[in-house]
């Protein structure tokens, strides 16, 4: 990817910053030869980002033209809102009396380039704040009233007031900030940007550590520059061309708001935020396979404790799940009314409808990986020993089935088109379809917008093959969308 440097006058411009084009601001906005670029990242260092300036306009053009400015336009009226700094300063604030502890006095400037500053004590500090105000040079301001510190403003800085001694740190930084990282060998250059969504402290992740690694083989060889973020990089989305979500999803949470947030950036998205939608409540779920009379088992919406009414359409025993449960968990078997009655109660605390299912008990569930409407891999997923569930959580611990990766050909025909029914349902995102089958007979159980795919299991039939097949898709996508917009 082209990266370009815009200045207000580059005869001025005394900073080295390696891999990167200078051109001016001027030529940038009124050029007909910047308009039809692709693949191209615009860093704005302009002396100003205000309203009506060439500044402004560098970064909103930018985005008209499906450039990726630095800092954007979102990025530019976050550092006027005085709301949103106050909210930063909040969320900051441990980290900012930690950093600020030493300093005498009641006001502090912090000067933050490309992330960084030239105390290293600091570094943590700037690092934050520079992924809140995605922005290459910032100058934060710090008041301490009371004995507390907090954040009071924070302004880009102009390239004709950094100091001459900060020069030489600045092009240091800048350099690394440029730098890519390849786990491969970067013979060229990337056409276009993946972000990998994940959580490192995520006890049951979507994807194992082996799995990533292969996605990102994958990825590079159809050259992709790929890189695994995290819920702090949240204003950094629109870096990249894509997004693919490896951290469980669930609505109230970061990882929807992510994925509205590069969708609405223009990134190429899965999970896309309707599939995370419709896909992690049961309720929906439910109505929508009734509605198009798509088999699953005898289900009851409840909104209160009501054992007598499941006992007569159901019986006992039945499976109460919470609208959005995962990985097993919100998930109880109800053997009896008084069992019932005990356990909805529990999970009513937490919602204001359950879902009651009739119980099917069956050895293994099968899952089928549908991605753009076509199966892609098939799993028995066995259940947990002497459980009625593929995990069983007993003593702080977890215990798993074992599991059976199918090739396509040998899955019954009548799972796999149940499952991509269900799923065409939904979208044409990534999915996981449980379903259980019994004496010839087809359930669908629920829909996973963020299935597992982990080394050995779901990719032991396909093994790379699964990992490119997923990649190649993107990159149709992105190639798609760059076409449409031309």
């Amino acid at each position: 990817m082209r990266h370009i440097v815009v200045v207000n006058n580059p005869k001025n411009w005394t900073l080295d910053i390696p891999g990167g084009e200078v051109i001016s601001a001027k030529d940038y906005v009124t050029d007909p030869v910047y308009i039809n670029l692709r693949n191209v990242k615009i860093f704005n260092l302009c002396r100003s980002y205000r309203y009506q300036t060439i500044g402004y306009y560098v970064s909103l053009l930018a985005t008209a033209r499906g450039h990726k400015p630095f800092p954007d336009v979102l990025t530019i009226q976050d550092l006027k809102s005085q709301a949103i700094i106050r909210i930063v300063s909040d969320e900051l604030e441990e980290l900012i009396q930690k950093s600020l502890k030493p300093i005498q006095g009641s006001r502090f400037t912090l000067s933050i380039y490309f992330g960084k500053n030239l105390a290293q004590r600091h570094n943590r500090l700037s690092n934050s704040l520079f992924t809140h105000f995605r922005a290459p040079l910032l100058r934060a301001e710090f008041m301490r009233k009371e004995g507390i510190w907090f954040l009071k403003n924070i302004q880009p800085i102009a390239t004709n007031e950094i100091p001459q001694d900060h020069r030489p740190f600045i092009s240091q930084t800048a350099q690394e900030f440029f730098k890519k990282r390849y786990s491969g060998s970067p013979k060229k250059e990337p056409r276009y940007d993946l972000a990998i969504l994940v959580n490192p402290e995520e006890v049951m992740p979507p994807s194992d550590e082996k799995a990533l690694k292969r996605f990102i083989r994958a990825a590079e060889a159809l050259d992709f520059y790929t890189e695994r973020i995290t819920k702090e990089d949240y204003a950094r989305l629109n870096e990249f061309d894509a997004l693919f979500i490896r951290e469980t999803t669930s609505v109230n949470h970061h990882t929807y708001r992510m994925a509205r947030r590069a969708e609405k950036e223009g990134l190429v998205v899965i999970d896309d935020p309707n599939s995370i939608l419709l896909c992690t409540n049961k309720v929906y779920l439910a109505e929508l396979l009734n509605k198009h009379g798509i088999p699953s088992p005898k289900t009851l919406i409840i909104q209160s404790n009501q054992p007598e009414v499941v006992k007569e359409k159901l019986g006992f025993p039945c499976i109460l799940k919470q609208p959005d449960s995962s990985f097993s968990l919100g998930v109880l078997k109800a053997d009896s009314a008084e069992d019932f009655a005990i356990k909805a109660e529990q999970l009513l605390e937490k919602s204001e409808l359950l879902i009651v299912q009739q119980f099917i008990p069956t050895t293994f569930d099968w899952r089928i990986g549908i991605l753009n409407g076509k199966p892609v891999y098939g799993c028995k997923y066995f259940m947990a020993r002497k459980h009625w569930q593929i995990f069983e959580r007993s003593g702080g611990k977890t215990h798993e089935g074992n599991t059976e990766s199918l090739p396509l050909d040998r899955i019954p025909a009548a799972v796999l088109d149940c499952a991509l029914k269900t799923a065409n349902l939904i979208g044409n995102g990534l999915y996981g379809v449980d379903l259980k089958e019994v004496d010839g007979n087809v359930y669908v159980i629920e829909v996973n917008d963020n299935p597992s795919i982990d080394s050995d299991i779901e990719d032991a039939v396909l093994k790379d093959e699964l990992y490119n097949t997923i990649m190649e898709e993107f990159l149709r996508r992105i190639e798609t969308k760059k076409r449409s917009s031309e």
